[in-house]
């Protein structure tokens, strides 16, 4: 367990656990270090400090990406990455500054829940 339930993104990790017990992984980035501010993982195999190192830079690309495509007046809300197995959802708060990673089974999560989750959460790390 790597969060204390006496911060908001240590709630918010486990608040995630609550409505998602299945998860692989979850964590709270701050996206100008790529640093974990809460992260929890059920996989021995996935290190979500290290997710969240690689994510950080899938998200400043795809900001680079905006600005050069001059897309103007949009941010990113969310960013999707399906694999074989599993979901990997990156949502962006609304101020840019940090984002919550989110790691689950597709065969045993629905997306639309997962994303209503960290839609709900959001509001916590405001």
């Amino acid at each position: 367990m790597a969060y204390a339930l006496n911060t908001p993104a240590g709630q918010a990790v486990q608040n995630i656990i609550n409505d998602l017990p299945q998860l692989i992984a979850v964590a709270i980035v701050e996206v100008s270090s790529g640093m974990c501010l809460a992260s929890h993982s059920n996989s021995p195999t996935l290190n979500p400090e290290t997710a969240a190192a690689y994510n950080t830079e899938v998200v400043k690309q795809k900001q680079k990406a905006m600005a050069a495509l001059k897309l103007t007046g949009e941010k990113i809300d969310d960013i999707l990455i399906t694999l074989t197995n599993q979901l990997h959802l990156i949502n962006l708060l609304e101020d840019g500054k940090k984002f919550i990673y989110l790691a689950v089974s597709s065969r045993d999560s629905n997306l639309a829940i997962a994303r209503d989750v960290l839609r709900q959460q959001a509001d916590l790390l405001k």
